[in-house]
């Protein structure tokens, strides 16, 4: 295996437009093993009991320089096997005898933090007396105080509460030796520049340094050249923006017949488990309901949903107690499962970034996925949106009819049957049947039928055929929801009325050269909210005007209390400003008059 240190020739391409494609190692790898890249034994018997036979290309174009003691930055997209590219070598080289932490890896949201926690865990099941200690916003500080009181050797954090610990003076990171920047285009989208830089400035000049992104913008090309020494860059080839090893579907279907569409597909489609991806918070809890009063395995998760509920789901979903999560965009966000056979965009995403993270939950690390996408005959040209970002068409295919749900209906209860002639207790109900039919006179038929109408609902049994103008599509009446104007997910944040929504001071301004993007990405990562949950942003020189919804949970209250932006804490409170107030009963304009050219006009009607 070769290596190209600094710049090199392009192994990849990428479709990012105008931004730049690192220097390379090798993207295409011959076959080779975990022990031919010098994995120790403690941490190969651990890959293996996770079940990991060979390296994927990025691990094994980063192990080797990662273990000779160069920095490294890896270019590669989510699912690619990054987290055991960079864990790996950290965990043979760590001392476990020291207290203080000495690997700091630095994720963009709590979901990935802990994620890349677990795989730390997993990979370190061999090696005693190592500590691993997840910390990220929205997580009471007491347990975390706690895990670095006992000493952590791995810490695995956001940036803000990174930078909240450096402050209370409970992080110590001058004996720190290696540190990761997972995700580093994330981080940067979402406003933690500064806060990121910081960290890199107050640690150790002798650490080792990965910085891992799915692109190369100008400002991860600035963050390499000032703090990585000479890195080897690694780049996997990538054709397109979404995993060729997920079979991505879409059928066309009215707003008011979603549940019936997804119903249907639910009987015929053979899944393992399922993320079904819908737009709002509500959304999540009434769909897990109805899909539960129709027999299926079906839960909510969203952002007013604790923490430790959220971990209790998702430990449902992996040992097979749940089938189907119903999630939100943020509320998915770093999941990984290995059960997720499909995703089901029950709602179109309104940007193509949204897509892709979406269906990047399911066919991980090499594993085959399946994607559906339910798609409005008026969406159809978010439809041909998503299909020109990816660089894939999708396939178009038939709502399941009636006879292939009744086909399916029939041929499981014909399998029950089978699997119930296996039981320990079919010899007495034999007796019991038997007795029966000799008192009565009742033909064994009718019994049978008899008892499968008491087990199942007769009546509802079979999918009742619908009126014909019902199944044309033609005759469908147009849906009432209101399509979006372009394929751009601010045009999420007028569907709540305002009534819904409050307006809440922040403590960061024009000054802090804080812009939208940072707000609404700190925001929506420390408190658990996704981007329709915002309304209007002012941006005045000292501090700024947020819409969020008029309800939050005290969960999130406390969790974005503590957010920063750019190193400064937010301190976010209702505003209590003067009714007349410029900015506050007129949100379009400064205190000069002149309009705010981030402000989003109100919804007509």
């Amino acid at each position: 295996m070769s290596e190209n240190r600094g710049s090199g020739a392009d192994v990849g391409e990428r479709g990012d437009a105008g931004e730049e494609s690192a220097g390379a190692a090798i993207a295409d790898t011959p076959e080779i093993s975990f022990q031919d890249l010098g994995v120790d034994d403690r941490v190969l018997a651990a890959i293996r009991d996770v079940g990991y036979e060979s390296p994927s290309p990025i691990q094994a174009a980063t192990i080797p320089p990662l273990l000779a003691g160069s920095d490294v930055v890896g270019l590669a997209q989510t699912g690619t096997g990054k987290t055991a590219a960079f864990a790996i070598p950290i965990l043979m080289r760590l001392d476990t005898a020291a207290r203080e932490p000495r690997a700091l890896v630095l994720a963009p949201t709590r979901e990935l933090a802990i994620q890349v926690a677990e795989a730390f865990g997993r990979y370190s099941a061999h090696i005693p007396d190592l500590h691993v200690l997840p910390i990220y916003g929205g997580q009471n500080y007491g347990v975390q105080l706690h895990g670095l009181r006992r000493g952590a050797h791995v810490v695995v954090g956001t940036p803000g509460r990174v930078i909240d610990h450096l402050e209370k003076g409970s992080l110590d990171l001058s004996k720190l030796e290696y540190l990761v920047l997972d995700e580093a285009d994330e981080m940067l989208k979402m406003g933690f520049q500064e806060d990121v830089e910081r960290i890199l400035a107050d640690t150790p000049d002798d650490k080792q340094v990965a910085l891992f992104s799915a692109t190369m913008p100008p400002a991860i090309r600035k963050i390499s050249k000032q703090y990585l020494h000479n890195p080897v860059e690694i780049t996997v080839k990538s054709k397109t923006t979404t995993a060729t090893n997920i079979s991505q579907r879409w059928v066309q279907v009215s707003h008011q017949r979603k549940l019936d569409a997804l119903t249907r597909i639910l009987e015929v489609e053979p899944f393992e488990a399922m993320i079904i991806f819908v737009r709002t918070k509500q959304a999540t809890e009434e769909l897990a309901e109805k899909l539960r009063s129709r027999g299926f395995s079906a839960a909510a998760i969203n952002g007013d949903i604790v923490q430790a509920q959220r971990e209790r789901t998702i430990g449902q979903l992996k040992s097979g107690a749940l089938d189907i999560l119903v999630a939100t965009d943020v509320a998915a966000r770093g999941l990984d499962v290995d059960r997720i056979s499909h995703v089901l965009n029950y709602d179109i995403p309104h940007d193509t970034e949204s897509y892709v993270h979406r269906i990047g939950r399911t066919g991980r690390a090499g594993r085959t996925g399946e994607a559906l996408l339910f798609v409005a005959p008026r969406e159809r040209h978010l439809l041909k949106a998503i299909e020109r970002a990816t660089r894939q068409p999708l396939a178009e295919i038939q709502l399941p009819t009636v006879e292939d749900v009744n086909a399916q209906r029939v041929q499981k209860f014909a399998d029950s049957i089978t699997e119930s002639l296996g039981s320990d207790n079919l010899s007495l109900f034999r007796r019991l049947i038997e007795d029966y039919e000799r008192e009565h006179d009742i033909p064994l038929a009718d019994i049978a039928a008899a008892l499968a109408v008491q087990s199942r609902d007769g009546e509802n049994f079979l999918m009742q055929p619908e009126p014909p103008e019902r199944e044309r599509p033609a005759r469908e009446r147009p849906s009432r929801d209101r399509p979006a104007r372009k394929f751009d997910d601010d045009d999420s944040r007028h569907r709540k009325t305002g009534a819904e929504l409050a307006t809440y001071r922040i403590s960061v301004g024009k000054r802090h050269n804080v812009v939208p993007g940072a707000i609404v990405g700190a925001i929506a990562n420390e408190g658990g909210l996704r981007r329709s949950d915002f309304g209007h942003i002012s941006i005045r020189p000292d501090f700024s005007l947020v819409e969020l919804p008029a309800k939050l949970s005290r969960e999130t209250l406390e969790a974005l209390r503590s957010t920063r932006i750019g190193g400064q804490l937010i301190q976010l409170r209702l505003d209590d400003g003067p009714p007349g107030r410029r900015g506050h009963s007129d949100r379009h304009g400064d205190k000069r008059g002149k309009p705010d050219k981030f402000a989003k006009r109100k919804p007509r009607g």
